[in-house]
């Protein structure tokens, strides 16, 4: 076998392998409907929430069972303004995994926003003891990808807890959201 040969069977091995990934981790489905939802959640991430709804709802249609399009849906109804609607699809990811601290987080922006303060002081309890790392919020790759820049400087959780139970203004004020 001369040096040539070796050369494109080592490099179309290697091209092999990156392209096998490539295809795994960005276009083949792990999850029924995984493509769409991620198209509906570019919609959602754009702006455009007429679109990203109409693509949950198909997802939904052909995998009922998919947490985490129940709970696309219900952050793409909750900038809609549907808050009711909203509050069901949070219902429906936290029955199907009631361990789902992101959709307690998500349903306590709901809930402040809808100015149920002890619910969503609740929800905020049950996520940050489900997952205390949701206290420090997105990640610097996350906001670095999406051109957002640091957080606010936080309260410690205990006295965000502590603070909010003693007055009732909204309760998302003391992590920094904003409506």
């Amino acid at each position: 076998m001369n040096r040539n040969t070796l050369t494109a069977i080592i490099t179309l091995s290697i091209l092999g392998i990156v392209g096998f990934y490539y295809y795994k981790y960005t276009v083949m489905e792990s999850t029924p409907g995984e493509n769409r939802y991620r198209l509906a959640n570019k919609y959602l991430e754009d702006g455009n929430y007429d679109e990203a709804l109409q693509i949950f709802d198909e997802v939904l249609l052909g995998n009922a069972e998919y947490k985490e399009a129940h709970l696309a849906k219900a952050i793409t109804l909750l900038q809609m303004g549907r808050l009711d609607e909203s509050r069901k699809s949070f219902d429906t990811a936290i029955r199907l995994d009631n361990h789902y601290a992101q959709a307690y987080a998500d349903r306590g922006i709901l809930n402040d926003r809808a100015g149920q303060y002890e619910a969503a002081l609740g929800d905020y309890r049950k996520a940050l003891k489900l997952n205390p790392e949701l206290a420090e919020g997105p990640g610097w790759l996350w906001r670095f990808l999406r051109n957002i820049p640091d957080p606010p400087q936080r309260l410690p959780t205990g006295q965000i807890i502590w603070k909010s139970s003693l007055r009732s203004p909204k309760v998302s004020d003391f992590f920094g959201c904003r409506n």
